[in-house]
């Protein structure tokens, strides 16, 4: 960084300052609008001069699920526009990265299927009541967890973010037992008869971002060795059993299996993982015999009465996604369509509390036709395959099984419109440019 950097900046969070003062001053009509110009402008000042500290605040802001505790809060009927601002200060964020770090114009990233999926949809014709505004800013939110492959990222910024995806579950349990303490929201929800912890948002988020957390470790555990690693995955494990989220554990349980039994590498010597795996073949045996004594928990309540494999009536929804990728299975009915395919305040709507699809597959089917995702598919594949470069041989074995598990997750819940998929893609850009930059010799800092 140079010196022209070090005054740039600074010089234009006072210019902020100052233009938000004076707006104020000579628009008294518009006084306090005008005013938080300032603040606003002197945020993103900072934010610009590091923005790597800026990403790591708003992927823990986010991670806390603002969308369902601040909507609570300000008492507002719809959620969408805190969702809508979470990923616009990410986009914001990206472009800063940009500007600071230099673009990158990468060939093959599951964002640019998105585009093709809107603007097929328009030509095509869009699903009744969907507007060409709702699809324009589904398309925004769609490619916004992807974004940040469109910076030249650095090494600092890669370590920072990837230290924070580990830790935002802790963060989140962290946040949530102040908002509990301050009886603003509850730790725990209850559901049939059985407790799920939530923190400060919904079990299922909170499970998709400790699984990402858990992602991270095993990789970081391949990698180098850990002081702390086992024992943060152990408190993963442990956060995934209290969400009750059934998929998500089960993935863990694999991932962690497979990667501790079949992964070789030399930071991880086999007498550090025999603990890890004899833990996982006792957890069956302890987990029926709790059963008992631990009914209150989701996943053991659900063991104890043989339903570990229902489907909380997801079978119900997916017959009408079905049904709509049918009506036009090559196009599809553009970006966006997949959130009112069921629409709000229908009986299905009530019984499920959602519309979502909890099935990507399907979602994308229906926003794109085959056409559509196909497009995504095979451009996740050759961005993953682009991001492997440079990788040491253990740490493309672990990327390829996260790759692995995110597809089986994505049968079954909604892992590319979900908070959860900010989180993710973050860290797996993080992931890819710091493969960049080591294979370039480290000379970006």
């Amino acid at each position: 960084m140079s010196w022209m950097d070090d005054l740039f900046w600074p010089a234009f969070g006072l210019a902020a300052i100052l233009a938000g003062f004076g707006l104020a001053w000579f628009a008294p009509d518009s006084f306090w609008p005008a005013l938080a110009l300032a603040p606003a402008s002197l945020l993103v000042a900072w934010a610009a001069a590091f923005p790597h500290k800026a990403t790591v605040l708003w992927l823990l802001v986010i991670a806390t699920c603002p969308e369902m505790w601040l909507a609570d809060l300000l008492r507002l009927p719809d959620p969408e526009p805190v969702i809508g601002l979470d990923k616009a200060v990410g986009l914001v964020l990206v472009l800063l990265c940009v500007l600071r770090y230099g673009p990158r114009l990468p060939l093959a990233n599951p964002a640019l299927a998105f585009p093709a999926m809107a603007a097929v949809g328009v030509l095509h014709g869009l699903w009744p009541g969907l507007t060409a505004m709702d699809s324009v800013r589904s398309l925004a939110g769609s490619v916004a967890p992807f974004a940040f492959s469109f910076a030249r990222l650095s090494t600092g910024w890669c370590r920072a973010v990837i230290r924070s995806v580990i830790v935002a579950p802790f963060v989140i349990l962290g946040f949530g037992a102040c908002l509990a303490a301050a009886g603003l929201r509850p730790l725990y929800i209850l559901e049939d008869g059985a407790l799920r912890l939530g923190a400060s948002g919904h079990p299922a988020f909170l499970a998709g971002f400790t699984l990402t957390s858990l992602y991270a470790l095993l990789l970081e555990l391949v990698r180098e060795r850990q002081r702390f690693a086992l024992v943060l995955l152990s408190g993963d494990l442990m956060i995934l059993l209290a969400t009750g989220a059934r998929a998500p554990l089960a993935l863990a349980a694999v991932l962690i299996f497979l990667v501790t039994a079949f992964v070789r590498a030399p930071a991880w010597p086999w007498a550090a993982r025999i603990p890890l795996l004899l833990a996982g073949f006792a957890a069956p045996a302890l987990a029926v015999f709790a059963a008992p004594l631990l009914g209150f928990v989701r996943l053991l309540s659900l063991a104890e009465q043989g339903d570990m494999t229902s489907l909380s009536n997801r079978n119900l929804i997916w017959p009408v996604y079905e049904a709509a990728f049918l009506r036009s299975p090559w196009f599809g009915w553009g970006t966006g369509a997949g959130k009112i395919v069921v629409p709000v305040g229908t009986p299905l709507w009530h019984l499920l509390g959602t519309n979502a699809a909890h099935n990507e597959y399907l979602r994308i089917a229906v926003e794109g036709g085959g056409f559509g995702l196909a497009l995504l598919l095979l451009l996740f594949i050759l961005w993953w395959q682009r991001g492997l470069r440079g990788m040491s041989r253990p740490e493309r074995q672990v990327m390829i099984l996260v790759l692995l598990a995110f597809g089986v997750h994505s049968a079954t819940d909604n892992t590319l419109i979900a908070t959860t998929a900010s989180l993710l893609f973050a860290w797996v850009s993080a992931v890819f440019a710091r493969a960049e930059r080591e294979a370039e010799g480290g000379l970006r800092s």
